[in-house]
């Protein structure tokens, strides 16, 4: 979620380009998610100049080269690429900054990647169009984005699900974006390895696989330096898959400003025959649809065989099963309907990951973790690949997640999180906890005995202490003290009057 100066300074943009001619929102939002590329790209490559100076080494931009750049390899269409970066426009009068970004950076943005070849982000950027219509409003788009702090943050993700909100679309098919510190939890809790092949099938702007490469890069810098592994990193590592274009050419920005120059990302409806990947994954986060239903004839039917429904939140965890290879793990978030639903089809899922499956966790979340754009009550589900079954399961039921439970999420500095990730890497602690405390464990045949049902409720106990109230007599007598004394007042009143 954006708020205070990003977020006004994006309802401005959103006003100026509306105002300057463009009345499809959807066309507004994708004007502002190219500008903010262009500047992120000009943000990451100041950083890295900026860090090699301090080592006293010379950086040569891979981005931005030496020489001129050439639209079309037309040689009377050629600008210097050091003008083409947001430091060195942005001053421009707008005349010359409207030309300049309409006639060249934009189409040198959608070569990035490298002209020609064929990766995720050269697929996503092929239809990409430049619409800002005047210069008077490129001016004040550049303007307003121009001293935003932009660095380590999926900023573009963010701001895609801010101006869904205001079409009024954020959340209508359950499609609401995680916020980046339940992300965070969950790519602890999993930690990534420099050797996993990771998903997210319903991927969004790829905020998982951000996360994901981020803990990468914190705890495997050595091993990155391989060739190997950077390759892997690079092209093999991390997959996602979506049914919106728009998110697609959002998560192939955001992975590229992040290092991943060919991540594997397409447009795919996860669910469908179309997806033929199973038994391949060592890893995978995911928050998948919420509401609605899919047509069962275009469900793939090896989903079907362990979960027949068309609720999208079930056959996403069926599709995961199937996915993983075996010993791989899974992180995903499920409604509280998951957990406790009373139908075949939830009891079928649940006594899948219980029996085939090993269930390790389920943590909690309150409902207001989601705001503003859905207040549904969540869970956390940690499971892996493995046909020996699970023994117990840990709950974890968190109340706090750093941030108020209302519409504007204030920081505050009540936050389990930090309490979550320690008492998960050491669960040998947890064992002899009582089903008072926050976490504690349960085993399998408590569970498979009521139904498989996972919430925490079910489970937890509740010290209910012993309140003294006074006697009936005592209450009375106070009763009649307090009437004489108004009775007192009122006569003091009257005196007055």
């Amino acid at each position: 979620m954006i708020t205070g100066e990003l977020k006004n300074k994006i309802d401005k943009i959103w006003e100026t380009i509306w105002t300057g001619g463009i009345s499809s929102p959807t066309t507004v939002l994708e004007q502002i998610t190219y500008l903010m590329f262009m500047k992120l790209l000009d943000d990451n490559e100041t950083k890295k100049e900026g860090g090699a100076a301090a080592l006293g080494i010379t950086y040569q931009s891979k981005i931005f080269k030496e020489g001129d750049f050439l639209v079309d390899d037309d040689p009377n269409m050629a600008k210097p690429y050091c003008e083409l970066r947001w430091s060195k426009f942005r001053n421009a009068d707008p005349t010359s900054m409207f030309e300049l970004v309409r006639n060249y950076v934009f189409p040198f943005i959608k070569t990035v990647n490298g002209a020609g070849k064929d990766t995720a982000f050269s697929r996503f950027m092929t239809d990409a169009v430049f619409m800002i219509p005047t210069p008077k409003v490129l001016a004040v788009c550049v303007d307003c984005l121009s001293d935003i702090d932009m660095s380590d943050k999926d900023i573009m993700g963010d701001v895609y699900e801010y101006c869904l909100n205001k079409m009024s679309s954020a959340g209508k098919l359950g499609q609401f974006r995680t916020p980046r510190h339940i992300i965070d939890l969950m790519v602890n809790l999993t930690q990534p390895t420099v050797t996993d092949r990771i998903l997210d099938p319903a991927m969004g702007s790829a905020g998982f696989l951000l996360g994901a490469a981020k803990y990468i890069n914190e705890h495997y810098e050595k091993e990155l330096l391989n060739t190997k592994n950077r390759t892997h990193y690079n092209k093999t590592m991390f997959s996602g898959f979506d049914t919106d274009p728009s998110m697609l050419r959002i998560g192939a920005m955001n992975m590229l400003l992040h290092g991943v120059e060919e991540p594997t990302i397409a447009r795919q409806d996860s669910l469908s025959d179309d997806n033929t990947v199973r038994d391949e994954y060592d890893l995978i986060m995911a928050n998948p649809p919420f509401k609605g239903s899919v047509f069962e004839e275009d469900i793939s039917k090896d989903i079907l065989s362990l979960c027949k429904t068309k609720k999208t939140e079930l056959l996403f965890l069926a599709l995961f099963i199937k996915s993983l290879k075996l010993g791989g793990r899974c992180a995903c978030i499920v409604p509280d309907g998951v957990l406790f639903g009373s139908s075949t089809a939830h009891k079928a899922i649940r006594r899948e990951l219980i029996e085939n499956n090993c269930l390790k966790a389920v943590v909690s979340m309150p409902s207001g973790v989601f705001k503003p754009y859905a207040g549904v009550s969540t869970a956390i589900l940690l499971f892996t690949k493995d046909p020996s079954g699970t023994k117990d399961v840990w709950f974890y039921d968190m109340t706090a997640d750093g941030f108020t439970l209302d519409d504007k999420r204030t920081p505050t500095q009540e936050n389990d999180i930090p309490d979550i990730i320690a008492r998960f890497n050491n669960l040998a602690a947890e064992q002899d906890r009582a089903r008072t405390e926050r976490s504690f464990f349960v085993p399998k045949d408590e569970i498979v005995a009521n139904d498989y049902d996972l919430s925490v409720n079910k489970y937890k106990q509740t010290v209910y202490e012993a309140v003294e109230y006074p006697s009936t007599a005592e209450i009375m007598a106070n009763l009649h003290s307090l009437e004489i004394e108004v009775s007192k007042a009122l006569a003091e009143l009257e005196e007055l009057l």
